[in-house]
C-alpha cells in the first residue's frame, strides 16, 4: 500500500504502515451494556457520587430519628432497611468495578499484543537495513545481549548496594 505526496522535490512514493490502535480495536469490542458498565463506574467513582450518598444518609437518618415527626418514620434505628439497601449496593458497585477491570486487563493485552507487534516490525527492519548496510545481525546480536548482561549486573549492583 502506498501514498503519492508532493514534496519539495516533486512528487515521491511512500509507503503507508497502517497498525491498528488498540482504541479503535477496543472500541469495536464494546457493547451498550459495557457502556452503561463504564458510565456507572465513573459515576461511582467521583466526589459527586459521595456528596448524594451524604446528603441520601442524612436525610435517611434525620427522617428516620424523628425529625419530621413520627408518622414519617419508616425505618427506624438501626435502619435494617437502608442497611439492606447499602449492601445490595456494595455488592452491585463491586461488580460493575470488576466489569470495568476485567475490561482494563482486555484492553492491556490488546496494547501488549500491538506492542509486540511493533517491536517484530522495528526488529525486522533493523536486520534488513543492517543487512543493507552490511552488518551481521548475528554480531549485532551478540553485542546487544553483552550490553544488556552489563546493564542488569549494574542494576543489580545498585540494588544490592541501596538494600545492604
Amino acid at each position: 500500500m502506498s501514498t503519492h505526496h508532493d514534496g519539495p522535490a516533486g512528487p515521491s512514493r511512500r509507503p503507508v504502515i497502517r497498525l491498528p490502535h488498540e482504541r479503535e480495536i477496543f472500541a469495536r469490542q464494546r457493547g451498550l451494556q459495557d457502556h452503561i458498565a463504564d458510565r456507572i463506574t465513573a459515576f461511582a467513582g467521583s466526589m459527586m457520587f459521595v456528596y448524594v450518598h451524604i446528603a441520601w444518609f442524612a436525610g435517611w437518618v434525620l427522617i428516620n430519628e424523628g425529625l419530621f415527626g413520627q408518622s414519617a418514620v419508616f425505618d427506624p434505628f438501626p435502619f435494617g432497611l437502608l442497611t439492606m439497601i447499602v449492601s445490595l449496593e456494595a455488592i452491585f458497585l463491586s461488580t460493575f468495578v470488576m466489569i470495568s477491570q476485567n475490561r482494563q486487563a482486555a484492553r492491556d493485552n490488546i496494547r501488549a499484543d500491538l506492542a509486540f507487534e511493533t517491536t517484530v516490525r522495528s526488529e525486522m527492519w533493523s536486520v534488513h537495513i543492517g543487512r543493507a548496510l552490511g552488518l551481521d545481525p548475528e554480531e549485532v546480536e551478540q553485542q546487544v545481549r553483552q550490553s544488556i548482561a552489563q546493564s542488569r549486573e549494574r542494576m543489580d549492583d545498585q540494588a544490592r548496594h541501596s538494600n545492604g
